[in-house]
C-alpha cells in the first residue's frame, strides 16, 4: 500500500519547476514557525545521550503534556517510529480503526500480520477488536472524540488484553481534546508529536505516554539513545518557558486566521481542520491541487477523497498575501 504525504516538495519541484524559494508549502500541518531554538553545548553533539538527559526532557514532557503521576513516558525518533513498534506489543488479532484518518497506521497493522476493521465511529468498534486507533483531533478533518467515550473503549480493550491508541499529533494547540492526565491507566497508549506544534518536524521527536507494560515494550524495541542529545535538549527548552509558549501560541491563532480568511474570501468552504491545517471540499479539488502546483503552491490532496483538499498555514502576512493572489489565479485556472 502506497501512502502519499505531505512534505515532498522536491518532487513538485522536479514536475513543476522553481527553486524553493519561490513555492509556499502549505502540504503539511507542521506550524510554519520554528520554535525560537538554545544555544546547544558542543557536549551534546559530541557524546550519546546521558540518563539525566533523558530524565530531565522526559520529566518536562510529564509536565507540559500534564500527563498523570502513573504515566510512564517513552521517548522516541518521531511518532512514526512508535506506530510502526505498537502492533508487535500486543501480538496479532484485530485492530479497529477510526477513518479516514492517518493511513501509517493501518499500514504498521498490516505489515505486522494484523486484521484490519474499518470504522466511521466509536460505537462501531466490534467485539472481537483487539486494539483500536483514533486520531484525535483527526487527521485531515479535525474530528474529536470525546473523551469519556474513549476511556471507556480504552477499558473494554484493557480487558481483552489490547489497548487503545490515541495519537494525538495535533493536539497541543487543543489541550481540551488531550487524554493525557489518563495515561498509565491499563489499555491506554498516547502518542505525542513533538515536531507539528514546535515547527520542527526535522527534528524527528516524539512521546509515547503509557503504562508500564507497554512502555516496556517500546523501551525494549527502541533500544539505546532512541531519542538523540541535541532533540531532547531542544525539547526540554521548549517545553519549559511557559512565557515564550503563550506568545508563540497567540502567532499560531493569528496564522490561522490568516488562513482562514483567505480561504473565505475564495471563496472556499472549511468543513473541517485543526489550528494547525484546514480542510476544504470542492468538486474540482483534483484540478485546483495540480493549478496551485503550477502557481508553485504546494498543498495536500487525497486519493481515498478526491473532493478534500488540506491548506497547512502561511507564515505571516506576507505569505498568506502571495497566497491569496496565487489561489486566485488557480481558481481561475479550473474555471471555479
Amino acid at each position: 500500500m502506497q501512502i502519499e504525504h505531505g512534505g515532498a516538495l522536491d518532487r513538485a519541484m522536479q514536475r513543476f519547476g522553481g527553486m524553493q524559494e519561490d513555492w509556499i508549502d502549505l502540504s503539511t500541518g507542521i506550524n510554519p514557525e520554528v520554535f525560537p531554538l538554545p544555544a546547544i553545548a558542543p557536549e551534546i553533539w559530541n557524546r550519546l545521550p546521558d540518563e539525566k538527559l533523558l530524565a530531565t526532557a522526559l520529566a518536562k514532557a510529564r509536565d507540559y503534556y500534564g500527563a498523570g503521576a502513573t504515566a510512564q513516558i517513552v521517548a522516541a525518533p518521531g511518532t512514526q517510529a512508535l506506530i510502526q513498534l505498537l502492533p508487535d506489543t500486543a501480538g496479532k488479532g484485530e485492530v479497529a480503526i477510526l477513518g479516514p484518518t492517518y493511513q501509517e497506521h493501518q499500514v504498521s497493522f498490516l505489515d505486522a500480520g494484523w486484521m484490519i476493521s474499518d470504522c466511521r465511529n466509536v460505537e462501531d468498534t466490534p467485539q472481537s477488536a483487539k486494539v483500536a486507533v483514533v486520531v484525535n483531533p483527526n487527521n485531515p478533518d479535525g474530528r474529536v472524540i470525546a473523551a469519556d467515550a474513549l476511556l471507556d473503549l480504552a477499558r473494554r480493550l484493557a480487558v481483552r488484553g489490547g489497548f487503545l491508541i490515541v495519537d494525538e499529533a495535533f493536539a497541543d494547540p487543543h489541550p481540551e481534546t488531550s487524554l493525557a492526565a489518563h495515561a498509565g491507566m491499563a489499555g491506554l497508549v498516547v502518542l505525542k508529536s513533538f515536531g507539528k506544534f514546535f515547527g520542527l518536524g526535522g527534528l524527528r521527536l516524539g512521546f509515547a505516554l503509557t503504562n508500564p507494560d507497554v512502555a516496556r515494550a517500546l523501551t525494549r524495541r527502541l533500544g539505546p539513545w532512541a531519542a538523540s542529545g541535541p532533540a531532547l535538549a531542544i525539547a526540554t527548552h521548549a517545553f519549559s518557558d511557559r512565557h515564550v509558549l503563550i506568545a508563540y501560541m497567540d502567532r499560531l491563532r493569528l496564522r490561522r486566521k490568516l488562513l482562514s480568511d483567505v480561504l473565505g474570501d475564495a471563496g472556499l468552504a472549511e468543513f473541517g481542520g485543526t489550528m494547525l491545517f484546514s480542510l476544504v471540499e470542492s468538486r474540482q479539488a483534483q484540478r485546483l491541487h495540480e493549478a496551485l502546483c503550477r502557481e508553485h503552491v504546494l498543498t495536500r490532496k487525497f486519493g481515498y477523497a478526491p473532493q478534500w483538499l488540506r491548506f497547512g498555514l502561511p507564515l505571516d502576512d506576507k505569505a498568506a498575501y502571495k497566497l491569496r493572489q496565487r489561489l486566485h489565479t488557480a481558481l481561475a485556472r479550473v474555471g471555479s
